[in-house]
């Protein structure tokens, strides 16, 4: 492919800006020697310190490898295209968030690895490059992990799961580096492989965040004592290289950070120091287009009259039997052409805000410095590497911040509407563009550190002395005293359905500000944040139950299949029940099969049947849609098919949520997305003959509840399931059982809080 004049000046550029990295070896600090201390209190929760960000790094890298080598072993054979040849090209990926076949998933990574990205954004200085600071922190990782598999022998490993595996070998910076650019990519382009590869399914993408989360920042008006306090509640999965893992890292008088910090990463995510403590939710905005190009023959489009070859990339995948298969991919100006939807006239390429993002690692060791919310705001203007959530955060004086500071293409609705186009692919239909004109390319924030992204001017934001919060509800209700309107519709919409975990977690905020949630005097106070998020309450059940009588009145229902079923025990059984999904909430679990049914499509094609008796006013967003239709032919119908599936299989109709609900064999608390539950779960099937659904894979993951005092932070926190993934270790369910009794872990984060643990484990480690 010939480049143009244009491509070549930008070629230019870059080498005038270009340093020397070495990717793959270790930068050693300044004695030629990495040092780091490791301490471990209770649980396992390493505090690792050391005197410079390569030994904070290579003692992290060392005491995850001993929790969790195996699970970024696995990953790393992912992110360099390799599964098909371990694994074989049919099985399903690891990606904990959308799993594919490992052919697809070779191609992919191969190709992102031909095109370079890494090696282009390392050599940029930052912040469009990474700092000298997390280049340091990186290498010392790398080299803290080989170290520990050098010392113990992939034959040696704690963990079965890959102890003695030939895919088991020494990872490199290149490798961290991938995964922290794939993790900017989750929700974009890296959610997309099938399309690009071209072994996408039919039915389309899930277009909702893969992810979700809780979030509160409480100001000094809604605390007892006038203190700051943080709630982080993140939902990401259950098992794979998106899990939490619980750590402090400490440079004295420079860092001093503690938190959750996502499986193969050096940094902190969510989490808090002495004076500031934030958290993230997914956000709803959008994080790429698609770009409809006008063919001119397979391989070329136009653009303003002009015809533009495509890139193409040759791609190879090894098999397990040694065979070599080759792929073919194309790309464009906006970004790799997709395999889906192609016609002899019209292709659609991706762009995604995110392709170019290796900031988001910077901004979160940034925001980890910070000392109140001034700086972690600089922060955040500086790096502006946010990939796909909300910021919410407090500071020691008592103020709640609101952000949503994450990658959003520069559409405008007025852009949207000129340049919209319709959607090869169902649920996609939104954000297409006319890739035939430079006129519908994204425009430019003055203040966006990188062209094409809304700059932070011109996003959603917000500062309260009460609070702010988001349960992946758009920007517009963070505080239904203010809300936030006129932001375009790439940030999401206002005014819209809040959805009942949005709503349940504003109504349970403003019952504990007003004390009518029984948990004494009005405000919050340490103890009661942490009683209130542990609640349980089904927020459609709350809605709906005042016409469960009505539904009630006949003791016979008729099912689809017109037989006839008894519902008077169901009945019962409901309306006995408190609406908690606690581990012996009898009715939970059959509330969730009536209600479930509710939402199903009554004929292939049609809408999805609502079954609120009061709809949704935008005028009224807290108290509405309520109620249940409850002579509704439909309604009936639902409750008497859930009966009669419970008779069917010989299951009691007052399944508690402890007996349907495991995660390795420890009862797990709980209720659906859908049901409007706050400490939500999710399992990836349906109710079985035995009574029990598949195992959780998805919930509340890091729970941290803090408060900042003039005196320092108090915290409490759960990491749901534990520490470690080795079934072997004593720390695999520790936190997962206290998780399932409603229990908190005291969080020990001074000197003297660490030192007074009687079960403190201190080594040294170098290399």
């Amino acid at each position: 492919m010939k480049l143009k004049p244009a491509a070549l000046i930008a070629l230019a550029l870059v080498a005038a800006v270009m340093v020397v990295v070495r990717t793959d070896a270790p930068a050693l600090a300044d004695d030629g020697r990495y040092a780091a201390e490791i301490r471990r209190t209770e649980y396992g929760i390493p505090h690792i310190s050391a005197k410079d960000y390569g030994g904070l790094g290579f003692g992290y890298g060392y005491a995850f490898a001993q929790d969790n080598l195996c699970v970024l072993a696995s990953w790393v054979v992912t992110l360099r295209g390799e599964r098909s040849r371990y694994f074989g090209p049919q099985a399903k990926s690891d990606d904990p968030v959308r799993p594919v076949a490992n052919l697809v998933s070779d191609v992919y990574y191969k190709s992102v690895a031909d095109t370079g990205a890494v090696p282009r954004l390392l050599a940029r200085r930052s912040p469009l490059g990474p700092t000298d600071e997390l280049r340091r922190l990186v290498d010392g990782y790398v080299a803290g992990y080989n170290r520990y598999l050098e010392q113990t022998g992939v034959a040696n490993l704690p963990d079965p799961t890959c102890r003695g595996k030939a895919w088991v070998g020494p990872i490199t910076a290149t490798d961290l580096w991938n995964n922290l650019l794939d993790l900017s990519r989750m929700t974009g382009i890296a959610g997309m492989k099938e399309y690009v590869v071209g072994e996408a399914e039919a039915e389309g993408p899930e277009r909702r965040p893969a992810a979700g989360s809780n979030a509160w920042a409480l100001g000094r008006r809604a605390t007892r004592d006038g203190h700051g306090m943080v709630l982080a509640d993140p939902h990401f999965p259950w098992n794979g290289i998106r899990r939490f893992y619980q750590v402090q890292l400490t440079i004295p008088g420079v860092l001093d950070v503690s938190g959750g910090s996502l499986y193969g990463t050096p940094v902190v995510e969510i989490g808090h120091n002495a004076t500031t403590a934030w958290t993230h939710t997914v956000s709803h905005a959008q994080r790429f287009t698609l770009y409809r190009l006008d063919l001119v023959d397979r391989t070329s489009y136009r653009v303003d009259g002009r015809t533009e070859p495509m890139g193409r990339q040759e791609v190879q995948v090894t098999l397990q039997d040694g065979t070599v298969v080759d792929h073919t991919l194309y790309t464009s100006r906006y970004g790799p052409v997709l395999a889906a939807g192609q016609t002899g006239k019209v292709a659609y390429a991706l762009a995604d805000a995110n392709a170019d993002n290796l900031r988001a690692a910077d901004e979160w060791l940034a925001m980890a410095r910070a000392r109140n919310l001034t700086q972690l705001r600089a922060a955040q203007n500086t790096y502006q590497g946010m990939p796909f959530v909300h910021t919410l955060a407090t500071d020691v004086g008592g103020s709640a911040y609101f952000a949503d500071t994450s990658m959003v293409p520069h559409v405008t609705d007025a852009q949207a509407e000129r340049c919209g186009k319709p959607s090869p692919i169902p649920g996609l239909e939104e954000y297409v563009l006319d890739g035939s004109t430079s006129a519908c390319l994204w425009g430019r924030d003055r203040d966006a550190v990188v062209p094409g992204v809304f700059g932070p001017g011109g996003r959603p934001r917000l500062t309260r002395a009460d609070y702010v919060a988001n349960s992946n509800n758009t920007f517009w209700m963070t505080n239904p005293s203010a809300p936030l309107t006129g932001y375009p519709r790439a940030f999401g919409k206002a005014r819209t359905d809040l959805e009942p975990r949005p709503r349940v977690s504003l109504d349970m905020i403003a019952q504990r500000l007003s004390g009518a949630d029984g948990l004494g005097a009005p405000g919050f106070t340490l103890e009661t944040l942490q009683a209130s998020v542990q609640g349980k309450r089904n927020h459609t059940f709350e809605l709906m139950r005042p016409d469960l009588p009505k539904l009630c009145r006949d003791s016979t229902l008729t099912t689809s299949g017109g037989k006839p079923v008894d519902v008077r025990e169901a009945c019962r059984t409901l309306l006995k029940w408190n609406g908690r999904a606690t581990l012996d909430g009898q009715g939970a679990i059959l509330w969730r099969e009536f209600f479930e049914r509710l939402g199903q499509p009554t004929k292939p094609g049609e809408p999805v049947y609502s079954p609120w008796r009061v709809p949704f006013d935008p005028a009224r967003p807290l108290a509405t849609p309520r109620g249940l239709k409850s002579d509704d032919p439909v309604v009936r119908r639902a409750l008497a098919d859930a009966v009669a599936a419970f008779q069917a299989g010989g299951i009691p109709l007052t399944l508690t949520p402890g007996q349907a609900q495991r995660y390795s064999s420890i009862p797990i608390p709980g209720c659906t997305e859908g049901e409007g539950c706050f400490d939500r779960v999710r399992m990836r099937g349906i109710l079985g003959a035995d009574g029990r659904y598949p195992e959780v894979d998805t919930g509340s993951t890091f729970m941290m509840a803090v408060e900042l005092t003039p005196a320092g932070p108090r915290t409490r926190t759960i990491l749901t399931y534990s520490l470690s993934a080795d079934p072997s270790s004593p720390h695999h369910t520790d936190q997962t059982v206290l998780f399932s009794r409603g229990q908190w872990v005291t969080e020990r984060f001074t000197e003297a809080e660490i030192a007074a643990d009687p079960k403190l484990r201190t080594s040294t480690v170098r290399g």
